[in-house]
């Protein structure tokens, strides 16, 4: 869908609705990702399935969204966003109680392939509407959604752990929380703005590369992913094993990371206005550097702890702004953002395993060295994120709605 068609003048109030309404369909998309990761173990158990055979399977999410996440651009365009987002997360939703029927590896394989496929899209359609909404409004607000996607996985985390805790049975919760978060889902889906194509616009390809404006800015999403992943699966085992520090320590250094990148995404879009994507992002860069030589030289548990912090406050706005810069790169910004957005996935798959296999060439001080290299990486590459192509779009006085008089 290109973002000429949707230049067609919308009211304050509307605007303000679609943000709220995206934002409630950010929640959903990582309540449904929160939800399932504490219900990992029993799955693992339930499929009978060894540590290493779980690796396996738990790449599958990654690789069906990257193969998946293409196709959201011609979806929308052909039954415009509002109707393909609310399709598209519904079988998200719905998607969350495959893991947990899964009797062995293959069909787990299956199930998370699936599982990930849909995330692909539903994430690529919400993304492209929360650019547009970005676009209208003519200020961040692309932090604030991924915040609330942080927000709702610490939720649906928080509800996984009280039913680990009680003893349920992963198929009874995730077919509770999936019909949950569908209605949920669907009632949210009715206020983000009904954007189509004209009718005589070329359907965008099925599968296409995406240009080499997103090729250069996922570049950038990829270094910050890279440092994200490492750090959120690798920060408790580097205290425990480097630091000597104990399993309640060393955990509580994970959750406070994912504080960290809650609270800094919710922040992020006054200081993005303030200071601009470039200089954000540059800073944001310096101080997950900082962070990054505090775990690598740190003698102390205390300062390994501050510098995974800072890396989680550098990093934290970086995929936000390579999604919005993405959506204002071309013509086509489901399919920018889909490039974008097929670039980071990888590099959340490939960096807890490439961690490992340095650390376990070298150690897992030398892996961080890497990640701190990567932070370093953002302060050169902040430039792409420039928000000179947002168009501004003027934002008038309550008018009817497009293609929807219900608004």
């Amino acid at each position: 869908m290109s973002s000429a068609s949707s230049r067609t003048a919308v009211g304050l109030p509307q605007l303000r609705r679609a943000r709220f309404a995206v934002a409630a369909v950010f929640c959903v998309h990582g309540a449904v990702t929160g939800s399932f990761a504490t219900r990992i173990p029993w799955i693992q158990d339930h499929a009978g399935v060894s540590a290493g055979q779980l690796g396996l399977a738990l790449a599958f999410p990654a690789l069906g969204a990257s193969v998946a996440m293409p196709l959201a651009g011609a979806v929308s365009h052909r039954f415009g966003a509002r109707a393909a987002l609310r399709g598209l997360l519904a079988l998200w939703t719905l998607s969350l109680v495959l893991p947990a029927f899964a009797p062995n590896l293959l069909t787990l394989c299956a199930a998370l392939f699936v599982y990930g496929a849909t995330s692909g899209m539903s994430d690529v359609a919400m993304n492209a509407l929360g650019v547009e909404v970005e676009n209208r409004l003519d200020r961040s607000i692309m932090s604030g959604l991924h915040g609330m996607w942080s927000a709702g996985a610490l939720i649906g985390s928080a509800g996984g752990t009280l039913a680990a805790h009680l003893g349920s049975d992963a198929r009874l919760h995730h077919t509770m929380a999936a019909l949950t978060l569908t209605v949920l889902g669907l009632i949210a889906c009715q206020g983000v703005l009904d954007l189509r194509s004209p009718a005589d616009e070329e359907p965008p390809p099925r599968f296409a590369l995406p240009p080499k404006s997103a090729l250069i800015i996922g570049a950038v999403g990829f270094c910050a992913v890279f440092a994200e992943g490492a750090s959120l699966d690798w920060s408790a085992v580097y205290l425990r094993d480097v630091l000597d520090t104990s399993p309640g320590l060393a955990a509580a250094s994970t959750t406070a990371f994912a504080l960290t990148m809650a609270v800094a995404r919710l922040a992020g879009d006054r200081i993005v206005d303030r200071f601009g994507p470039v200089r954000t992002v540059r800073v944001g860069g310096v101080l997950a550097t900082i962070g990054g030589l505090l775990v690598v030289l740190a003698p102390h548990p205390a300062l390994a702890m501050c510098g995974f912090a800072l890396i989680g406050f550098g990093v934290a706005v970086v995929v936000p702004l390579a999604f919005a810069a993405a959506g204002r790169s071309g013509p086509n910004p489901s399919q920018a953002i889909a490039g974008v957005a097929t670039i980071t996935y990888t590099s959340g798959l490939i960096a807890p395993s490439a961690i490992g296999a340095v650390a376990d060439a070298t150690s897992l001080v030398v892996s961080f060295g890497l990640v701190t290299a990567l932070a370093l990486g953002l302060v050169a590459g902040a430039g792409v994120l420039r928000s000179a192509g947002r168009e501004s779009v003027k934002v008038t006085q309550p008018a009817p709605a497009v293609h929807d008089p219900r608004l």
